[in-house]
């Protein structure tokens, strides 16, 4: 005997598809649009990102971007050599008897390194002169060029007869003259800086670098050598506020 279900109610049935209709996301025609309009934007972004920096590279000359790739690789070089010493120190400071003398050393030599950053202690070493005189010459071409240096790995720099440090202000005077660091400067301008030449050359020579902005109204010229010496001295000043802390006691161990 066969059995049959029973009839759905057809009003029932209907009310449920209008109720799955209302739950179903709908997007409307305005943010279909913001969507499409969205991804049209993100897609030009990308290929003009990547179209700047082929182009950027394309107008290079090959020679150009040979010293590019040098400066990079001295760069990282550089950078693995003083890790390197940095490891070493720490096994050094890290090894037996010998850690107290070491300490010693270390804070010897630290004290020099400083003296020679902070400009109160001469310093004689490789380097670059560059010498630069034009129209162009101004603080903010000048403040550049010490980025650049010290970018290159340029350990002590002097312009004239003044030592640059970190806190050297740059100001510009009437008739092309410049202050630096409360001190009157006058063209032309010769930087000594201490690092490897090469790689200071190299830096002050990019296309559209320090070089060719100053000879397109004046002249700039950078030389190698074997020593520089950087004898200019910054006085040391005395702090108005700051004075040395106490040693603070380490906290006592935890109670077992």
């Amino acid at each position: 005997m066969s059995t049959t279900g029973a009839p759905q109610d057809p009003q029932r049935s209907q009310a449920w598809q209008r109720l799955a209709e209302s739950l179903r996301p709908r997007a409307s025609r305005g943010q279909l649009l913001a969507g499409l309009l969205l991804g049209l934007l993100g897609f030009a972004l990308v290929v003009q990102v990547g179209s700047t920096d082929e182009a950027d590279l394309s107008t290079l000359r090959q020679s150009d971007l040979v010293r590019i790739l040098d400066d990079v690789t001295e760069r990282s070089d550089r950078l693995d050599e003083e890790a390197a010493e940095l490891a070493a120190t720490r096994d050094e400071l890290l090894s037996g008897s010998d850690s107290r003398e070491a300490a010693r050393l270390q804070a010897q030599e630290r004290v020099e390194v400083l003296s020679i950053l902070a400009g109160t202690a001469p310093a004689r070493g490789p380097g670059i002169h560059l010498t630069l005189r034009g129209d162009g010459v101004d603080a903010r071409l000048v403040v550049d060029v010490v980025q650049e240096l010290r970018d290159a790995g340029a350990e002590a720099i002097q312009v004239n007869d003044v030592r640059v440090v970190a806190s050297t202000p740059f100001v510009d005077l009437p008739g092309g003259r410049l202050e630096v660091d409360g001190r009157v400067v006058e063209q032309p301008y010769v930087f000594r800086a201490i690092g490897d030449p090469q790689t200071l050359a190299t830096a002050m020579s990019f296309p559209d670098g320090v070089v060719d902005k100053v000879e397109r109204d004046g002249s700039a010229v950078v030389t190698q050598h074997d020593e520089v010496l950087i004898d200019a001295l910054r006085p040391l000043e005395e702090p108005q506020y700051a004075r040395p802390a106490e040693p603070v006691a380490p906290p006592p161990p935890p109670s077992p």
